[in-house]
């Protein structure tokens, strides 16, 4: 079986990304085969898990790609166009076929968006169509949704469109919420489930787009 080329981006710690190698690892007849990690940050303890696993990783920052002294002028669409530029230089550069998210905190955008139509998911840390858009990721979801008093959350896998956490859902795992709950409580809950979802989306995603 021909397995998926996939690129996983991401900007901090990579858990999720650890849990889609090591599915890679165990599963014979996983469809997937992560060849490539971008990474938007050069601190994201995610680059030292593709090092590990010997998966081709790069760093693309708006300064790394901008420089210093241009990235402090720029404005949000122009950091993000260009990290999504460069991202896509590297997708051709390693035939990636599709893009996961994982933890990725730039909005993509530009061309990357046409050339992978239906061929990159992301992982929110809620229940969309709810808490979803610019700037509700990590804690900052969490804290929302226990604001707003919602008796479950969870996560969702979704395909990416020109939007922000609007494209197609693939598949939701929800959890209760306590009373009493903190960001940092809910996030305990809820991760171990993001890691299976991650898995399940990209297996999912594998299977459609190599029909198998």
């Amino acid at each position: 079986m021909e397995k998926l080329q996939t690129a996983v981006l991401v900007s901090g710690g990579g858990t999720n990304l650890q849990a889609l190698i090591d599915n890679e690892k165990s599963d014979a007849n996983c469809p997937y085969h992560i060849a490539l990690v971008v990474s938007s940050s050069s601190k994201a303890y995610a680059l030292e898990r593709a090092k590990t696993a010997g998966i081709p990783a790069f760093v693309a920052s708006a300064t790394s790609i901008l420089g210093a002294e241009k990235v402090k002028s720029a404005s949000r669409d122009e950091k993000r166009f260009a990290i999504s530029a460069k991202v896509l230089d590297y997708c051709h550069e390693y035939h990636i076929e599709a893009i996961v998210l994982a933890g990725f905190l730039t909005v993509l955008g530009g061309n990357i968006i046409e050339e992978y139509s239906n061929k990159i998911i992301n992982l929110h840390p809620a229940l969309l169509p709810k808490f979803g858009g610019v700037g509700m990721y990590g804690h900052n979801v969490h804290e929302a949704v226990i604001a707003a008093g919602e008796k479950e959350s969870g996560c969702t896998i979704h395909l990416v469109d020109a939007g922000c956490d609007t494209g197609k859902i693939l598949l939701k795992k929800t959890v209760p919420v306590i009373p009493g709950d903190t960001p940092e409580t809910l996030y305990a809950r809820i991760a171990p489930h993001e890691h299976k979802a991650m898995v399940e989306g990209l297996v999912l995603l594998a299977r459609d787009l190599k029909h198998c």
